[in-house]
């Protein structure tokens, strides 16, 4: 099970509480009530009833203005937390992240996350596939304008449909989630060389089937503690070539960059997908 994680509040700001509609169990609807709060409304959505390993999501929805963000919040930001142990004949939950987008955030940087609407896609394990499932989430997470403000949804959802409502929409967000790809894939849009210059920067070659397409990169360490900057865009790059690079800044006390594992995430146009490398 994935265990709760606590959003604790910013100080000097209000704590929002989204109502809890647990008293309203679901009884074999594809789709939990809304659970509306300040700027930003979620629920429950249920794919089709089909084995051991369910398709499911969270859905956003926000206000005009406002966003909430993705795994790795970018130079500000809280990513979200989910508790899914209250769950009914569910193993494990994985979280799956359509790709996301970036933001000025008002301070110099730039945060990565959600307008408008997303749905982030779940993988839900049974513990026993011939057994009624109900999922029960509880949803920490953060929504921005100028202020931040955390923000809490409970939701309670049974999976029974053999065909659900929401599966065209499931399947949809899924298809945003970055697609595995190695170093050097023949994609539309690919990374095409990681090196390491020095101690301290990390250059990224990507080459794209469309040179109009905005680009971005993305990038993660082994851990969540390690925080690594948004690679920024050079202005100057061979023909073909969409050249990043970053600083190995972020890392935790007393760890050495040598051989970590990082994950890239390259968005473009309709395109994003995911990069697993070691950096030599």
């Amino acid at each position: 099970m994935i265990i709760k994680v606590p959003l604790h509040a910013l100080p000097g700001v209000a704590v929002v509480l989204l109502s809890c509609a647990l008293s309203t169990a679901a009884t074999g609807q594809d789709a939990s009530p809304w659970q509306q709060g300040s700027h930003a409304a979620v629920r429950l959505l249920a794919g089709s009833r089909s084995g051991a390993v369910l398709l499911g999501g969270i859905a956003f929805q926000l206000e005009p203005g406002w966003k909430t963000f993705w795994r790795t919040p970018g130079d500000s930001g809280v990513p979200p937390r989910f508790d899914f142990s209250k769950s009914d004949n569910v193993d494990a939950v994985t979280v799956l992240w359509p790709a996301p987008s970036k933001f000025p955030d008002g301070a110099g940087g730039h945060s990565l996350g959600y307008k408008e609407q997303v749905v982030l896609p779940l993988r839900i394990a049974a513990t026993n596939a011939d057994r009624p499932i109900t999922l029960r989430a509880t949803v920490s997470f953060a929504v921005c304008a100028r202020l931040c403000i955390p923000a809490e949804a409970s939701m309670e959802l049974a999976f029974a449909s053999v065909a659900s409502a929401e599966d065209s929409t499931l399947a949809a967000a899924l298809d945003m989630v970055p697609k595995p790809a190695r170093i050097g894939d023949p994609n539309p849009l690919t990374i095409s060389n990681v090196r390491r210059e020095g101690e301290s920067t990390v250059t990224v070659d990507v080459a794209t089937a469309n040179p109009k397409d905005d680009v971005n990169l993305f990038v993660e360490g082994p851990t969540p503690d390690w925080a690594l900057p948004i690679p920024t865009r050079h202005e100057r790059a061979p023909r073909g070539v969409k050249r990043f690079s970053f600083k190995l800044d972020g890392l935790p006390a007393n760890v050495n960059a040598q051989g970590a594992a990082l994950k890239l995430t390259l968005v473009g146009g309709k395109q994003a997908y995911e990069f697993n490398i070691n950096l030599d």
